[in-house]
């Protein structure tokens, strides 16, 4: 049984990654996603789920980029309750934003100095951190377990405005430091005016409502208009959302959002945000195939506004977004960056930071829409670890069984984080011809863009190796012209034996 459970997950995955943008993170289940744009990137931040939980017992926060919507950096666990010395469980729902230079995520977790949830604040130099507790104790916290996923806005006026809460909305107005507050911690009429319906406790018997907030706040503001989105409804969830004149209101029920679906998640958590001209919702389901309630994963789906700024409905699917670039592979490329895969889990240590780990034979990690341009892949380099056997990196365009550009062997190196750097040569027998004064190559008989499958294969059974990085190099780059300390001319080639 266990045996059949596991071919059906992963012919399930194998489906999945042949059209799949979402999750757009396989390697680990993610949860309560957060997006924030940076200097050109998409940054998103999200919880961690436990494989296997019963329950939402979560340790970490984490950090995964892009630059084109379907390739994704992890970026690893930057955020863990060992970062908050008054925390000991349940890293819930977070948020990032930038003020003057620096980072500051604000987050959920259990106060073993008050027994209930509290909202702290960690903060770095960079978006990926290395971040730390900006306070030594809670930003707030009364011992009461409402205070749960915050979420942040800067508003035009520079005022930075804290909100939080389930079943109650909390708010707070942050000082110019951002891990200070002015006044007293105010709460939002829960009227049905403002989302729905009233708190669960405040209905009356045998009255139906239109909606209720339950948790997941998300404050943003467009035109002028504040907008609040929410997990609504109770279990199972969908998302909502209010609009207002003000972040203190009055606020008014404005409708669903992504009404309730198949996601496989009895709950759901948003984020939007704009990138390079697009619009994003970014929510979670339990799609992963061994994934469920407690064992979420994100995902996004690309929207346009109605013409009064109102937002439409918003229904998950699997295809999830297009890309907004193409990806360059002439460069160092970490291996945990992929728009899809199959098997691989991601690890970190203060050497090399993420690397790819748990490849067993028949895995794979998959980049889309990479550009070769007018380049030719001459070489493929990897920085790879083997405690024992190693194996191979398979090259193959568009699909795991797409045409094959090369092989690289990964030899037994000593150890799992022993590391060596090895370059194969690609295949590029197609070439017809290459014009040394204009770099220009001919008879390529390569699309501009493909998709690229690294295939791993080797023993059945075993873990093979990690993976650190990898670099495509064009011919051009390698051997054109091929003496660089003279200017020669005229070639006359001639072959003596081997040379």
């Amino acid at each position: 049984m266990i045996k059949k459970t596991t071919a059906i997950a992963a012919m399930m995955l194998l489906a999945m990654g042949a059209k799949a943008q979402n999750p757009f993170v396989q390697t680990w289940c993610t949860s309560d996603p957060a997006p924030m744009v940076h200097n050109g990137t998409m940054y998103v931040y999200t919880g961690h789920d436990e494989d296997g939980a019963d329950f939402f017992w979560m340790q970490e926060w984490r950090v995964y980029s892009t630059q084109d919507m379907v390739n994704w950096q992890d970026h690893g666990s930057p955020l863990a309750l060992e970062s908050f010395s008054w925390a000991d469980d349940r890293a819930w729902a977070s948020q990032t934003i930038e003020r003057d230079g620096k980072f500051y995520w604000y987050i959920c977790a259990h106060s073993k100095l008050s027994g209930g949830m509290a909202i702290g604040v960690a903060v770095a130099d960079s978006p990926t951190g290395p971040f730390k507790d900006a306070l030594g104790k809670p930003l707030f916290e009364n011992g009461s377990w409402d205070h749960i996923d915050p979420t942040v806005m800067i508003d035009d006026d520079g005022q930075a405005w804290l909100m939080w809460g389930n079943p109650q909305v909390y708010y707070l107005k942050l000082n110019r430091d951002m891990i200070s507050y002015e006044g007293e911690l105010g709460k939002l009429p829960m009227t049905e005016e403002a989302f729905g319906g009233p708190m669960m406790k405040e209905r009356e018997k045998g009255k139906k409502y239109k909606d209720s907030y339950v948790e997941g706040p998300w404050l943003t503001k467009r035109n002028g208009t504040y907008q609040l989105l929410y997990a609504a409804g109770g279990v199972p969830e969908h998302i909502s959302y209010s609009t207002a004149p003000s972040p203190l209101g009055p606020w008014k029920y404005a409708g669903e959002i992504m009404p309730l679906c198949d996601t496989n998640s009895f709950t759901n958590h948003c984020g939007v945000a704009d990138y390079k001209g697009h619009s994003y919702f970014f929510y979670h389901t339990g799609k992963l195939p061994q994934g469920g309630g407690f064992g979420r994963s994100v995902a996004v789906e690309e929207f346009k506004y109605n013409a009064d700024g109102s937002f439409p409905t918003i229904m998950p699917t699997d295809a999830g977004v297009k890309p907004v670039a193409v990806f360059n592979p002439y460069r160092k490329v970490e291996a945990e960056t992929m728009a899809f895969s199959k098997g691989v889990k991601t690890e970190q240590n203060d050497e090399v930071g993420v690397y790819v780990s748990d490849i067993h034979n028949g895995d794979y990690i998959k980049l889309q829409n990479v550009a070769f341009a007018n380049k030719y892949p001459r070489t493929f380099t990897a920085r790879v670890a083997s405690g024992l056997r190693g194996g191979q990196i398979e090259i193959h365009l568009d699909s795991i069984g797409g045409r094959c550009l090369g092989t690289l062997n990964v030899p037994g190196t000593g150890g799992w984080e022993k590391w060596q750097t090895i370059t194969v040569d690609l295949d590029y027998s197609t070439i017809t011809d290459i014009d040394a004064p204009t770099r220009t190559i001919s008879g390529l008989n390569l699309p501009a863009t493909a998709d690229v499958y690294l295939v791993f294969k080797g023993r059945k059974g075993p873990k093979l190796f990690n993976f650190d990085w990898w670099e495509m190099r064009g011919l051009e780059q390698m051997n054109m012209p091929l003496f660089q300390t003279k200017y020669t001319a005229d070639p006359s080639p001639l072959v003596v034996g081997d040379t």
